[in-house]
């Protein structure tokens, strides 16, 4: 786990840095110095882009993790990524024509209940295309276990793009129009950056021969855009509906709540970041029991770090909400279904990466069109026929992610004879549920401070009981050897300093 655990902790302090820069544009920035109508027609245009995303991806990203390593001499390497470089343009050109061909008709359908989105249905295409090609770039770093610049410009470059743009703004450099032109513009140059970064770890010979297994190329790849797109469905589809049913608006509060829950996943994507291609690595040297070792190991370990911002964060709620514009505030139990689900994803471990790369990838299929189907007429039941709300799409998105984990873990434990879990899981969950019921019913008793008209005293409250919780859960977590990585970090801390 040496290469892992090295390249995650990066990869985690990026992507928690993306979250601070983020955090402020959500709670603050967006929230003062964008209209919320706008900051909803950003949150459906870019929710839109996702799920157009793994159409014109046409799977590459994950056809490169996973054979790459198979390739043994730079002929055959070669060969593969000649082959697959440009095959999503083969879905990428005939789109883009057929958008323009029918954008009047796309675009009246779109804006229908918002007419504002009519003038930039064109930024969903245009985002799309630079997010695929990005991921085919960011695939190609990484099968060089090479994940943290790639992770930067994911996870930093478009919050700190959107900081810089937010202000801009609010000094009237740029109109509200503008934001979202130089927006799609920074997401042009983020793929470009990529691309040469790519090159330069590995810059293949580019040769018209395909390599010899391109039938097998395809098959995989047309399996993974389906289960890829299907994918998309569940986790943005929620934003795309709201606007077709209520203002704009609406989709900007809910986008709030989901990204405070989201919070938690950070060291998931992180881990996996470099866990994928070392996954598929000893998938293809058949090494079973690296594999088996890799799958408790991640899981333990996501668990206990997820577990520990799912009590920061739910415990701490209340007093975030008190943060922002009251209009803001109904979202609680929708950070707690979200982050829950999070936290579950966690404890997967690398279970994705084993079934996406080895030879029953095309379960994946089945699964994610499964998730879609079940997710979309959920979110019709609750959101549209029992008027739940915001909350109803965040219960579907729940209900259906935690009955597919369980199916994965199921699957993969009948077909692998290995699971997650270790002695030490269940004690985990106990030591997370215990935590997060003593600490989510009180406060502490800070009077009202405000600097300039901002209330400071939810700040004061959040780091105070962020702090207590802090300590008794490492100390639960050490004295208990929940992670034999985790103590041996700090036992090499506690060493050092003396």
């Amino acid at each position: 786990m040496g290469i892992v655990l090295k390249q995650s902790f990066k990869n985690t302090l990026f992507i928690y840095l993306g979250f601070v820069f983020g955090g402020i544009n959500t709670l603050f920035l967006y929230t003062r110095f964008l209209e919320d109508e706008y900051y909803g027609l950003v949150t459906f245009l870019l929710s839109s882009s996702n799920l157009l995303m793994p159409l014109i991806a046409l799977g590459i990203h994950h056809t490169i993790v996973k054979f790459f390593s198979s390739y043994y001499t730079k002929v055959e390497k070669d060969k593969f990524l000649s082959a697959i470089l440009f095959l999503p343009l083969l879905v990428a050109l005939p789109m883009g024509f057929l958008g323009n061909a029918f954008y009047e008709q796309i675009s009246n359908y779109l804006s229908e209940e918002n007419p504002i989105i009519k003038n930039y249905t064109f930024v969903i295409y245009l985002i799309a295309f630079t997010c695929a090609y990005f991921e085919v770039f960011y695939a190609w770093a990484k099968v060089q276990f090479q994940s943290v610049f790639g992770n930067i410009l994911k996870e930093l470059w478009n919050r700190v793009v959107v900081m810089i743009l937010l202000f801009a703004v609010y000094f009237e450099f740029i109109s509200k129009a503008e934001f979202i032109y130089y927006l799609t513009a920074a997401y042009f140059l983020r793929m470009f950056v990529m691309m040469f970064y790519a090159f330069r770890l590995y810059f293949p010979k580019f040769t018209f021969s395909r390599p010899e297994n391109f039938n097998e190329i395809m098959r995989y790849s047309i399996y993974i855009i389906l289960a890829g797109s299907a994918g998309a469905i569940i986790l943005d589809i929620d934003k795309f509906m709201i606007p077709g049913k209520e203002s704009l608006e609406k989709a900007a509060y809910y986008s709030v709540a989901v990204f405070i829950g989201s919070f938690i996943e950070a060291p998931s994507r992180a881990m996996l970041n470099i866990l994928q291609p070392l996954t598929s690595k000893t998938l293809n040297e058949e090494n079973h029991a690296e594999v088996a070792s890799l799958y408790k190991k991640s899981s333990i370990n996501l668990l206990l770090i997820s577990g520990f911002f799912f009590v920061i964060i739910n415990t701490n709620v209340q007093q975030l909400f008190n943060l922002l514009p009251q209009e803001y505030a109904g979202g609680v139990l929708v950070v707690f279904m979200i982050s829950l689900l999070k936290m579950y994803n966690g404890f997967l471990g690398n279970n994705g990466a084993i079934i996406n790369n080895s030879k029953y990838y095309k379960v994946t299929l089945p699964f994610s069109v499964g998730m879609a189907l079940s997710v979309y007429f959920l979110n019709k039941l609750f959101y549209y026929d029992l008027e739940m709300g915001t909350d109803g799409l965040a219960l579907a998105t729940l209900i259906v992610i935690f009955t597919a984990n369980t199916g994965k873990i199921l699957f993969v434990k009948s077909k692998f004879s290995m699971t997650p879990f270790t002695n030490k899981s269940f004690i985990m969950i106990l030591i997370i549920a215990m935590m997060y019921l003593v600490f989510n019913f009180w406060d502490f008793n800070v009077p009202v401070v405000e600097l300039f008209g901002f209330p400071i005293h939810p700040i004061i409250n959040i780091a105070l009981k962020s702090l207590l919780i802090t300590l008794i859960y490492f100390f639960i977590i050490i004295k208990f050897n929940i992670s034999n990585d985790i103590t041996r970090l700090y036992n090499r801390f506690t060493n050092s300093n003396q």
